[in-house]
């Protein structure tokens, strides 16, 4: 199996000092967490796209390939990038460059997004949201097949037999699709033969185990076989389970209920917390041996090739990120590897 990181590049009030660092220091404390993923063994570092004050990540294209130059082994991915409201042939030019630059190690999660500040942004019309995606993950595989393109739909000029470039140094990037538990985006990506990324940030992993099979047997009937799946989550290591849970409180509950705010949530409770961080809940939070034991109960529910670790949901210090990943990649990547393994 797989292991990495995910962030969405935080950007919002220390809980314990109120205090907010400035753009500059996040994303050259990014490339610290990056680095240190990748000299640790990690497989995977994936960035988030989001267009709004509280993360910092508009253009993950640009600040993979600044990580390509950093780093030798790990692949670097989006997650996601926003496809339905950027155009396919810029993603497809940024991520091939990307490629480039890291001697084949570029990835693209695609999704549709779960927040909407991209769609009026750049112009386009909430109502389109599915078809958008749609229309747009359709242009994106065809240029990722072929290097002359000819194309033709709704919500984006033509194109008459035109070169896509650069082209990456892989033969050809690897496209991923991102879904938080919609059945048609399931259905879509196992039609299409594409690896799934299942995020899991709330309820239980074993909710999850329909889609899954809906998306293997989807995939089987399609002619496509056995697919690569991702499974995603939140989640915080310290060296015990009450250092990890009350380190991680506060910055987590802070983004949780910000954005129940925005969405008619009712704030996250201390109560609610805890439940998530059980044997069997959403939230990989505590000793390394309770992530590899949460990891391993995932596996064992979805047979997954990869994991992602969301390790910051709002800004934490930058001294615990770093020593988190560390565990992570020291304590419990070991472990988990040897029992699935590989």
């Amino acid at each position: 199996m797989e292991l990495g990181i995910s962030t969405f590049v935080e950007l919002t009030p220390d809980q314990q000092t109120n205090k907010t660092i400035s753009p500059h220091q996040r994303m050259s404390d990014l490339m610290e967490e990056v680095v240190l993923a990748d000299q640790a063994g990690l497989e995977c570092f994936a960035i988030g796209e989001h267009h709004r004050p509280d993360f910092i990540a508009s253009a993950p294209a640009v600040i993979l390939g600044a990580a390509a130059v950093k780093t030798k082994n790990i692949k670097l991915s989006s997650a996601v990038t926003v496809l339905s409201s950027d155009d396919p042939v810029r993603v497809f030019q940024d991520f091939a460059t990307v490629d480039l630059l890291s001697s084949g190690r570029a990835e693209i999660m695609a999704g549709r997004g779960s927040f909407i500040e991209s769609f009026p942004l750049f112009g386009y019309d909430l109502e389109d949201y599915d078809t958008l995606f749609a229309e747009k993950l359709k242009l994106l595989l065809k240029i990722n097949d072929s290097e002359m393109v000819s194309w033709k739909g709704v919500h984006r000029a033509p194109i008459n037999n035109l070169g896509v470039y650069p082209r990456p140094y892989q033969q050809k990037l690897p496209v991923w699709i991102a879904v938080g538990g919609t059945p048609a985006s399931i259905v879509r990506s196992a039609t299409l033969g594409l690896p799934l990324a299942l995020a899991i940030i709330g309820g239980r992993p074993d909710q999850f185990v329909p889609l899954v099979e809906l998306y293997r047997r989807t995939s089987q009937k399609a002619g496509h076989g056995e697919l690569p799946l991702a499974i995603h989550s939140h989640g915080y290591v310290a060296e015990t389970s009450q250092q990890a849970a009350d380190e991680f409180y506060p910055s987590y509950s802070y983004v949780m209920s910000k954005l129940g705010r925005e969405r008619g949530w009712p704030p996250m409770s201390r109560e609610q917390y805890e439940a998530a961080r059980s044997p069997h809940g959403a939230l990989l939070t505590g000793s390394p041996q309770q992530v590899i034991d949460k990891i391993l109960y995932e596996h064992s529910l979805f047979k997954n090739s990869r994991f992602l670790l969301h390790i910051s949901v709002g800004t934490m210090p930058h001294d615990k990120v770093m020593r988190s990943i560390e565990l992570f990649a020291t304590k419990v990547a070991p472990e988990v590897r040897k029992a699935v393994g590989n």
